[in-house]
């Protein structure tokens, strides 16, 4: 059982790690072109953008913390 859960992490770690921008573009390309309204889907769009959301924040600020240790 716990290697079953271990894959299952490590799935779903690859999956959000490389396909969260294809996906996150995709679906809403779909959706404005006439994709029916899943809420799976929707979950999972939000699930992305969420995840984006925090990469981008936390890229700013790692940036932020090197300046102020390059201005020292």
């Amino acid at each position: 059982m716990k290697k079953t859960l271990k894959q299952l992490n490590d799935v779903g770690i690859l999956f959000f790690y490389y396909l969260k921008w294809p996906y996150f573009i995709a679906y809403t390309l779909l959706y404005n072109y006439g994709l029916n309204n899943y809420i799976i889907l929707d979950l999972l769009w939000f699930l992305c953008g969420f995840l984006i959301a925090k990469d981008l924040y936390t890229r700013y600020k790692k940036e932020q913390a090197e300046q102020e240790n390059s201005k020292e």
